[in-house]
């Protein structure tokens, strides 16, 4: 681990020798390059040089144990007793940051959630976890573009589909792919009864035109005039874009926006980022078919969370986390559950073992 950090330290170094040479100031393609660089760095030389310190002043008090005066000895044992836990810790934190990151980590989404099970309820509940996500963006200062809502009979929704733009935003929300299951009773419910419903997630990262191609010859396009509701001009004109990808059948609706070249626009970064997922998901799955981790085929089909009204809580049954505070969940609290899930991926990534795992049971 240490001669790693030492090549780290000098490749910051260099790299910070390298901005301030006029060559680079003068090029702001590889300014910005080397500056995105630095930063990945920063934090970790900075860890790594508090780690040096420590340790340099663990060993300085180790050599003091083998003096002759019983006080500097005293003096020295209860350095050492305080700098050994800090020194653990730091190599801990420190062995995280060596590890491989997720090159889409810094991806903006698209961001999917769409009815399940459960009817008019499954509907409601779309929107109400759209709206945890919505809060949760605009706490981190994310942007969020709504590109498609499709309304149900009941002022529920089939489905909302939304790009979210940020920093580091997929880093976040990637663990929220899959089934989520809400336990309540229903406001039509006369006789108090719990349903149970499930609405599905999934969380694309955004793909640019350069990470997907798409040959026009391969693409359908048809125009129609928007349906449901909306202001001046919106339900008067074809205005709305149906996007059809051939060699899949992959259909992408937009009809969010006024103009037609903007819903054709939103239409197409959605079924770049579909295609991109499954393409990342066939790779990932090709190298590590053992593992099942969340860019996989894993958890799509799995019931990954659940919240239930009655008992106020919110339990993710991947890593057995729960929280007793549902209704701050649901108005975007999610940081609990983002860092558990993190966390535990960082636990098990230092071990060499498969990422998040579904620990439910079908009586949970």
């Amino acid at each position: 681990m240490l001669g790693r950090l030492v090549e780290a330290e000098r490749r910051f170094e260099h790299v910070t020798m390298q901005l301030t040479q006029p060559e680079t100031m003068t090029n702001q393609d590889l300014f910005r390059k080397l500056s995105k660089e630095r930063s990945g760095l920063d934090g970790q030389i900075e860890k790594y040089r508090e780690y040096r310190k420590k340790l340099d002043d663990y060993q300085g008090a180790r050599a003091m144990l083998e003096e002759s005066d019983a006080e500097l000895r005293s003096m020295a044992s209860g350095e050492i007793s305080e700098l050994e836990p800090q020194l653990e810790t730091l190599a801990d934190e420190l062995q995280i940051m060596l590890l491989p990151t997720d090159p889409l980590d810094e991806k903006n989404i698209v961001l999917e959630v769409r009815a399940g099970v459960g009817g008019d309820e499954a509907g409601l509940f779309v929107y109400d976890l759209y709206r945890a996500y919505l809060k949760y963006a605009e706490g981190q200062g994310w942007k969020v573009d709504p590109m498609s809502m499709v309304e149900n009979s009941a002022g529920g929704f089939k489905e909302i589909i939304a790009t979210i733009e940020g920093d580091r935003v997929y880093s976040q929300l990637k663990y929220e792919s899959g089934v989520h299951r809400v336990q309540r009773v229903p406001k039509t419910e006369a006789q108090g009864r719990i349903h149970t419903s499930t609405v599905t997630v999934a969380v694309l990262p955004e793909a640019e035109e350069v990470d997907i191609v798409i040959d026009p010859k391969d693409l359908r396009i048809d125009v129609y005039r928007s349906g449901g509701k909306g202001g001046q001009s919106v339900n008067t004109t074809d205005s709305a874009v149906r996007l059809t990808y051939l060699p899949t059948n992959e259909v992408v609706i937009c009809q969010d926006e006024k103009s037609q070249l903007k819903n054709k626009n939103k239409a197409m970064k959605v079924l770049r980022s579909r295609l991109y997922e499954k393409a990342e998901r066939a790779r990932h799955d090709k190298e590590a078919a053992q593992r099942r981790s969340q860019v996989g085929a894993g958890f799509r089909n799995e019931r990954i969370r659940t919240y239930n009204y009655p008992q106020g809580r919110v339990t993710d049954h991947r890593i057995g986390f729960t929280s007793h505070n549902l209704p701050e969940v649901v108005n975007g609290e999610l940081k609990p559950f983002i860092q558990a899930l993190a966390n535990y991926n960082q636990m098990v990534a230092l071990k060499g073992e498969s990422a998040v795992k579904v620990l439910a049971t079908d009586d949970d």
